[in-house]
């Protein structure tokens, strides 16, 4: 029986559950996702059309795996790990079916720096060679989960292609295990850790809406959801670019064609700000656009997060962005379909939740296996596209179960383009009480209070917004006047962030403080002078409002120096008006 990506096979005894296979004669990519006695069901990760019963089927022996080692940073693979740059020079533009290549270049020669010991004891995890895979990224060779024992048979440093055998361990049984260059890891199965561990330290992102407001750590969950043109997908893209992440693996699930192109052409052009070498030196992009098969979307999160756990077992801090999750549910709820599965709500099959967890459960901060102490993490963004903006549908509700940062795009916000259109009302970060230590250490001792003062300064303009629209802002009292004004400051002048700018697209944490700092100074000695009985019209100063809202672009992360020159500026105005006011109440 064939139902789209879904084929029906008989006298399959022998084969294993998501047991890889080869369907027809075009060799197909398929999985094995159901066993019925010598019956089984097949997800196909390719187009089936033209495939006719009868035509044979061939298992490999193989679970859905992934291969990992030198050569994966800078690549682009699709859903099942297939590198489009081979397969392009192989099909042309348009890919034919049944095409196939080794994931990485197996005939490529490294230059491998050997770090283990002949007769030294190994274990799993533990890094016996390093590769400088590009000048961004030490590639480094660990000893496979599965394996532990003496190192026998060791090679010299030197070059070797990725099927060189660089040393053989003997096993407390006797048996001997050879270690390559590279490993296989099934996806669909969680790589382990010696130990999880609490968040600590934020993931830097350079845009302030979130550092501020809403920080996320390394080894943190969040979502993005919004409506089409709240972007989304944008926001993905300045995270890859600016997160002060060590690896990032960008997953294009089901996402239109030319989102991805604009990735695919940009990215190699960017310059990584840590270094200055090209960002795709430390990229791993994941393609699987909404008209390629439905099934391999399905399979591309899987792809994504077991290539992000092998760099994290390296020791690294790995961001994962995945555009989009609801994509990924869509292709779960047609291959449901296919399969004749009860539906759940609005469609979806009964285990779009766990299987949300799955995959936001594969975050975290780890101590990773190994002989020495090594810290890993990975942190996934995943974008959702709930229709018509609908937060209250499946995907959204059953994500922010699993999610601790849920950072809500406002179709106002990106209709009045302001970008990025994250709303400082709808969203939340359950990660601040736990950054807290390292941003007070860090930053400044003050700069979660002052958070929570502009998030109360927020909370207040929301509540007079109701009012002003009703009856207009002539009737609110000074006071009020001047938190509706602030609040605007904070929201063209701090939370508005271009992502064109070459001064403003990435934003310095020192510099947020310093900016928020300077425009709460100015709300405080306001409100001070207003509480006096100061006109409102000679506290709103237009040079220095105007100053408060362009210093963004005006002064750069590396010249800090210059908000001591608004700081006086501001100083003096106010002690002038007030100085002013006093001699005006003596008389």
């Amino acid at each position: 029986m064939i139902n789209g990506p879904v084929v029906k096979a008989k006298n399959m005894t022998g084969v294993m559950m998501h047991e890889v296979v080869k369907v027809g004669n075009l060799k197909l990519t398929g999985e094995v996702i159901s066993l019925d006695e010598d019956l089984a069901t097949i997800e196909v990760y390719e187009e089936t059309s033209g495939l006719k019963p009868g035509e044979p089927i061939e298992g490999t022996g193989e679970l859905l795996s992934v291969t990992l080692g030198p050569g994966i940073i800078k690549s682009v693979f699709d859903g099942i790990q297939r590198p489009l740059e081979v397969l392009k020079s192989k099909s042309g533009d348009f890919l034919e079916r049944g095409v196939s290549a080794d994931a990485l270049d197996m005939s490529k020669a490294w230059d491998v720096e050997i770090i283990v010991k002949e007769g030294e004891e190994v274990v799993p995890g533990q890094v016996i060679a390093k590769v400088k895979e590009t000048e961004s990224v030490e590639h480094r060779i660990m000893v496979p989960p599965d394996i532990s024992g003496k190192a026998i048979k060791v090679l010299k440093s030197g070059n070797y292609t990725l099927d060189t055998t660089i040393l053989t361990v003997e096993t407390p049984d006797g048996s001997k295990r050879e270690v390559k260059l590279y490993q296989k890891w099934p996806v669909r199965i969680p790589r382990p850790t010696k130990k999880r561990l609490a968040p600590s330290e934020p993931l830097i992102t350079g845009q302030r809406v979130i550092d501020t407001f809403f920080p996320i750590s390394k080894g943190g969950a969040a979502a993005i959801p919004g409506g089409f043109g709240t972007g989304k997908t944008i926001t993905q893209h300045q995270l890859a670019k600016w997160s002060d992440a060590d690896i990032v693996v960008y997953i294009g699930c089901g996402e239109r064609g030319n989102e991805m192109t604009e990735v695919l052409e940009e990215f190699p052009q960017l310059k990584d700000p840590r270094n200055g070498h090209p960002l795709m030196e430390r990229t791993i992009l994941i393609a699987n656009t909404s008209n390629m098969p439905v099934s391999a979307r399905e399979a591309s999160i899987y792809t994504g997060v077991t290539i992000a756990e092998y760099f994290r077992d390296m020791g690294y801090n790995v961001a994962l962005m995945a555009d989009s999750t609801s994509r990924w549910a869509e292709a779960l709820r047609e291959i449901s379909g296919r399969l004749e599965e009860m539906p759940a709500e609005e469609g979806f099959p009964p285990y779009l939740s766990s299987r949300l967890a799955e995959f936001y459960e594969r975050a975290g901060r780890a101590e990773v296996l190994g002989k020495e102490e090594k810290i890993g993490s990975i942190s996934i963004i995943g974008a959702v596209s709930p229709p018509g903006g609908d937060f209250s549908e499946p995907v959204t509700t059953h994500t922010k179960r699993f999610i601790r940062c849920f950072w809500a795009l406002d179709k106002s916000l990106a209709n009045a383009r302001h970008y990025p259109s994250i709303s400082w009302l709808n969203s939340y970060s359950e990660y601040t009480g736990e950054l807290k230590d390292w941003f007070e250490k860090n930053v400044h001792p003050d700069f979660v209070d002052m958070v929570k003062k502009a998030m109360n300064i927020f909370s207040e303009d929301d509540n007079l917004q109701q009012i002003i629209k009703l009856v207009g802002e002539d009737v609110l009292p000074d006071d009020q006047k001047l938190v509706v004004r602030v609040a605007n400051i904070l929201k063209i002048g701090y939370l508005q962030q271009s992502a064109f700018s070459d001064v403003d697209a990435f934003c310095e944490v020192k510099k947020q403080y310093e900016m928020l700092r300077l425009i709460l100074l100015y709300y405080d000695r306001a409100m001070e002078l207003v509480s006096k009985g100061v006109a409102i019209s000679e506290v709103l100063d237009e040079e220095i409002v105007s100053t408060l809202m362009r210093m963004k672009e005006k002064i750069p992360n590396d010249k800090l120096n210059e908000f001591k020159d608004i700081e006086k500026k501001m100083i003096s105005f106010f002690d002038s008006l007030d100085e002013k006011y006093q001699h005006v109440k003596e008389a």
